[in-house]
């Protein structure tokens, strides 16, 4: 008897490749086929657009000054807005380019800085994060794939959560400078 020997076999390119040992030369092993087509096993499907990239125009200084006055006029805005409504369970602060917004049963904003992309990111409770680019042309943070801007977002999310219209007057932000 020979000595049990391995061996490749292949049920073409719609068959996985099966190694199995035999005992002898006249023996084989019938693979078992995939549940998929191997061309469909290695497939990726995505549910969402492609990302966009964005190179930024801004220079280091006109994207601080743009987003500092951005972040200082909303927090601004924010503790004016919740000192009307007088709910204890609301509460606004900022912290080392970070605003957070809490609105006890409404969920929590988190809106910061990140430098490293010249953006403004936001994570709301209701449509989820979102990354905002300085459009020059608009004078506003745009997110490029709705093409809305952050102060069009807040004043609709919030306006809706606590029940009364909201304007944080984040457009126009160059003349603010």
């Amino acid at each position: 008897m020979r000595p049990s020997v391995t061996r490749l076999i292949s049920r073409g390119a719609r068959a996985a490749l099966t190694a199995a040992r035999v005992s002898s030369p006249q023996r084989y092993i019938r693979p078992t086929r995939p549940t998929c087509p191997f061309a469909l096993q290695h497939t990726r499907w995505l549910s969402t657009p492609a990302p966009f990239i964005n190179e930024s125009h801004l220079t280091v200084d006109r994207y601080n000054e743009l987003s500092d006055m951005t972040m200082d006029s909303m927090l601004e805005s924010l503790e004016t807005l919740l000192d009307d409504l007088g709910n204890p369970e609301y509460e606004v602060e900022y912290h080392s380019g970070v605003l957070t917004l809490h609105l006890g049963e409404h969920g929590t904003y988190v809106i910061n800085k990140q430098p490293p992309n010249m953006q403004i990111w936001l994570s709301s409770p209701h449509s989820g994060p979102k990354r905002y680019d300085y459009s020059d042309d608009r004078d506003d943070w745009i997110y490029s794939r709705d093409d809305r801007s952050l102060g069009e977002l807040l004043n609709e999310e919030l306006s809706e959560a606590l029940g009364e219209k909201v304007d944080l007057q984040l457009s126009n932000l160059s003349s603010k400078l």
